[in-house]
């Protein structure tokens, strides 16, 4: 999903004013307006904005352009990979929906137009925006040559909500109630079975 930057333009949510030593915002309020964007200019220093209730503290932006890409636990409970991409963040649950590949370790690709992350397991591509998963689908098989093109097979990839303001950089767990495949991989009893899995360190002689 897309940066979410705070400027004075105009309101989208309740905004809370806070002496917080970071001040973010995600608000509305009658007085004075503000707009989510990534190119606007930056709110005026004699505003001060807190970050949502709900959303929780990743890194500093300038840690995340500098790696590209950034894991973790958000809330004790949800294993978050946050990307940095050609000037955007992006937040989305940390394992492939398929098979629980680490989507860390997947290549960024286009196709169709759509900003994609390639899971490095299975190559099952997945949209950075919505969380869909793509597929090839072919109009008809029996015309040669084949004629192909990419296809949604709909979401597939929890996506969560990024905030940027004033360098540091937070997500908001994105709490539907409805179901997404890779909530498979977000549970305590499968993490308990990869680290299970992972082969002991071998006694130093």
């Amino acid at each position: 999903m897309t940066t979410e930057t705070v400027h004075e333009k105009r309101v989208l949510f309740p905004l809370r004013v806070s002496t917080m030593k970071h001040q973010h915002v995600l608000g509305e309020e009658e007085t004075s307006q503000t707009s989510v964007s990534s190119s606007s200019s930056p709110p005026s220093p004699s505003h001060s904005f807190s970050p949502p209730c709900t959303s929780h503290f990743i890194c500093k932006k300038e840690d995340i352009v500098k790696a590209g890409r950034i894991t973790k636990l958000v809330n004790g409970c949800r294993d978050v990979l946050v990307l940095y991409h050609h000037g955007k963040l992006h937040a989305m649950d940390m394992r492939c929906y398929h098979a629980g590949g680490v989507l860390e370790h997947g290549d960024i690709e286009e196709f169709n137009g759509r900003l994609c992350i390639v899971c490095p397991w299975h190559k099952y591509k997945i949209t950075v925006e919505e969380g869909e998963g793509l597929y090839q689908a072919v109009d008809n098989p029996t015309v040669k040559p084949l004629k192909t093109y990419w296809r949604s097979k709909g979401v597939k990839q929890r996506i969560h909500k990024v905030t940027e303001v004033n360098g540091d950089v937070y997500v908001t767990l994105n709490d539907s109630s409805e179901a997404i495949e890779s909530d498979t991989y977000q549970t305590e009893k499968f993490r308990t079975e990869i680290l299970r899995a992972q082969p002991k360190p071998k006694p130093r002689k």
